[in-house]
């Protein structure tokens, strides 16, 4: 028996399977279009070594499953689709589009995507009851706000406009899983704004950072010193996934994976990169929103460029960073005992390791001789005859 894990070759997917593998021996099953070794150790190779990676693939502790979650099924063939169902003891879906400008990417990953998953859920639980169904959402649900600290029975309303085809996906994607396994046990994680691991400065996620690395560089900000930014670490995040996730029982059914109460104004943020720069810290002035828009969006039309990149990104990321609204976390502080480890004190270190790898992240390849990841389409285990243990 299996936990099946959606987005396990992204980054917090990668930090996820992680978090999995390390506390729990249950094997995972990872759905991805290409559930190829390769695809693993570029998702792993931030959280283990060769060594480490040839084992789990060796126990087979991590196999892949290569489906399409946007197609019926994920595009598997009955009997196989069938064998998926028969292992699955419990779901982590973190897969989902982040393309907060386009509708149909939303909704064909989030929305039909969910949907697919959910039907294959829904074959478990008939056939032997699925142990749990962890989602991965986001504190975006909670639609547009202003000067809030929003608890977590108190985020979705109805009524409240949503900023972006991904925030409104999302959200749908949680009534979802509420309507159609109503049964199941599940856990719903809303993380706010995911940058940088507290631990190392080393990443693969490069959008934000870019976005925050041009803002560091203005003399001025069109921001509020005093407002805050809820920021929490990909490492706190999927702790928080994997830990929930595996313990029963669970007092509650969604938690705010945010920095809450403790989120840093904006002049803290930008006092410890400039003392790290020994740099002068940007003045603040909020009365320029409008016009700084402005110039963003006629930056952002030089695509291709790094500066047009950086715009475009911001251009996007802006609403969320001018709405001074924080996410209560007291929920997941009480349940793993700590809070995350504050943006300010790690994020120097994150913003100039980006900088000095021009925001690229250094792969290396695949060690040699290593065994296959299992059949890319069959979730059962192969034959241990084939060639190099496929």
């Amino acid at each position: 028996m299996s936990t099946l894990l959606t987005g396990g070759t992204g980054y917090i997917g990668g930090y996820v399977l992680a978090r999995l593998l390390g506390q729990s021996k249950e094997p995972v099953l990872v759905l991805a279009r290409k559930a190829s070794r390769d695809g693993l150790w570029r998702a792993l190779q931030l959280h283990m070594d060769g060594s480490a990676f040839d084992a789990a693939l060796r126990d087979g502790r991590v196999r892949g499953v290569e489906g399409d979650l946007t197609s019926p099924g994920f595009g598997l063939d009955e009997r196989k689709l069938l064998a998926l169902a028969k292992e699955t003891t419990s779901i982590v879906h973190v897969a989902a589009s982040l393309n907060r400008k386009s509708e149909r990417a939303c909704l064909n990953t989030n929305l039909r995507g969910t949907l697919h998953l959910l039907e294959l859920a829904r074959r478990a639980q008939d056939d032997h009851g699925l142990r749990r169904f962890s989602h991965v959402s986001t504190v975006a649900v909670a639609g547009q706000r202003q000067d809030e600290v929003v608890k977590e029975d108190d985020a979705i309303d109805w009524e409240r406009q949503d900023y972006d085809p991904y925030a409104r996906t999302k959200k749908f994607c949680e009534y979802m899983i509420a309507r159609l396994l109503p049964e199941v046990p599940r856990t719903i994680f809303r993380p706010s704004v995911v940058l940088g691991d507290s631990r190392r400065p080393e990443t693969t996620q490069f959008d934000m950072a870019r976005a925050f690395v041009f803002l560091a560089r203005l003399p001025f900000l069109p921001l509020r010193a005093r407002d805050r930014i809820d920021i929490v670490p990909v490492d706190y995040v999927a702790d928080a996934i994997a830990t929930l996730h595996l313990r029963e029982p669970k007092e509650h059914t969604i938690y705010h994976l945010a920095a809450g109460e403790d989120a840093p104004t904006y002049a803290a943020v930008t006092g410890a990169v400039a003392e790290a720069r020994r740099k002068s810290p940007p003045w603040f002035w909020p009365w320029t929103e409008r016009p700084f828009a402005g110039t963003a969006r006629l930056l952002a039309s030089f695509r291709g460029t790094g500066v047009g990149s950086a715009a475009a990104r911001l251009q996007v990321f802006m609403p969320y960073l001018t709405y001074n609204t924080v996410f209560d976390n007291t929920r997941v502080a009480a349940a793993m005992g700590r809070k995350p480890a504050a943006f300010p004190t790690y994020c120097a270190a994150l913003l100039k390791w980006c900088i000095e790898h021009k925001f690229e992240y250094p792969y290396v390849d695949l060690p040699p001789g290593l065994p296959g990841l299992g059949s890319s389409s069959d979730p059962s285990p192969p034959p241990p005859s084939l060639e190099a243990g496929r």
